[in-house]
């Protein structure tokens, strides 16, 4: 069979799969074979009666998922799937930016928002972090960012990264540290984009748990 194919980056952490429905179900693994990231529930594959030919893979929350048809045979499913998730992430690669450039864009954010800061970052690293959004440590001028963030919104990145420049000279979350962040001109919109994917991510922690409550309504 013939199967049409649809790869995105980072989905709207509230839109709904428009390919599933109260019949779908959810799959952790692969007919006993696991993927690279699949035991952690970084992957999650969504059987759906209304999907036929169409498949797709979107970033949601912190995880990879793969919408495939109901009826899709184990064999189709061990091939593509990994296929459609080594899609997502090689457009993740090429669309993640330089630690290099990380610290120019912090410098310009600084700069331009904040000029009063002198003190400049001396790295910035993306790291796996499912905690935080990113972390500062001002002793040795060390920022690090979530890999949650590749391929999101400039404007989000940009906030993250704001957020933690400050941190190199406030430490805590003070009245300063605020009346800085208040600076930059999308802090509502960067909150409310972050609180939404974590939603989403809270939303698929538990395959099993989500799998139970689909089923249910089945």
């Amino acid at each position: 069979m013939t199967y049409y194919f649809s790869v995105t980056i980072h989905q709207d952490p509230f839109q709904e799969d428009k390919g599933a429905s109260s019949r779908a179900f959810v799959e952790s693994t692969l007919d006993g074979e696991t993927l690279p990231g699949i035991s952690e529930g970084e992957i999650v594959v969504i059987r759906s009666a209304r999907r036929k030919k169409y498949i797709s893979a979107y970033r949601q929350g912190g995880r990879i998922v793969v919408s495939i048809p109901a009826r899709m045979s184990k064999a189709d499913e061990r091939a593509m799937v990994p296929e459609m998730v080594a899609k997502i992430r090689a457009q993740e690669a090429a669309a993640t930016m330089s630690e290099e450039r990380l610290s120019s864009r912090v410098d310009e954010l600084l700069t331009e928002l904040a000029p009063e800061i002198s003190l400049r970052p001396s790295s910035i690293n993306w790291r796996g972090m499912r905690e935080r959004w990113g972390s500062c440590t001002s002793t040795d001028r060390t920022i690090r960012i979530s890999d949650r963030l590749k391929g999101a919104p400039d404007y989000v990145l940009d906030y993250v990264l704001f957020h933690e420049a400050i941190h190199l000279q406030f430490f805590d979350h003070g009245a300063e540290f605020k009346a800085l962040l208040s600076r930059f001109p999308l802090e509502a919109q960067a909150e409310a984009y972050l609180s939404g994917y974590e939603a989403a991510e809270n939303a698929l922690t538990a395959p099993e748990a989500l799998k139970k409550l689909l089923n249910k309504g089945a």
